[in-house]
């Protein structure tokens, strides 16, 4: 799954803070690769949790009948609705340099890794790379 081509530019305030969104609805374990990836690049990351999605308010019940005020109707009672299952723990990252775009960061080659290789797609994603990807490499001299 490319997580690059999701949405373009987003710039949100988070925390108080205006930010770059880099990525929304991340797990805590992809959340603390990007911190560590774009601190390395000498980014300020901020996390917020993701908010939960909107819950709908339960219908109202129908008022009487107009000349059925005097009458005691006991309608059957509709099935109460389940409640909403909860919402996962998921954040939202986003650095402070508001120009931050991650797809351009990753495909123009400006994001490094601790090891100093350039950030590709497979490595943002958290693919493993595959001998397929550099055939280039496997060129006999």
């Amino acid at each position: 799954m490319n997580r690059l081509n999701k949405e373009a530019h987003i710039v949100e305030e988070m925390n108080g803070v205006r930010c770059a969104v880099v990525e929304k609805n991340v797990e805590p374990g992809r959340v603390e690769f990007l911190k560590n990836l774009l601190e390395h690049n000498g980014y300020s990351v901020v996390t917020a949790p993701t908010p939960p999605p909107p819950v709908k308010p339960a219908p109202k019940p129908p008022a009487p009948a107009p000349g059925t005020e005097g009458q005691v109707a006991t309608p059957p009672s509709p099935p109460l609705p389940l409640p909403p299952p909860p919402a996962p723990a998921t954040f939202t990252v986003g650095v402070t340099d508001i120009i931050f775009h991650p797809m351009l960061a990753v495909y123009e080659r400006t994001l490094f890794t601790n090891n100093g290789e350039v950030v590709t797609v497979s490595y943002w994603n958290q693919e493993p790379t595959t001998k397929d990807e550099l055939y280039w490499m496997d060129r006999k001299k």
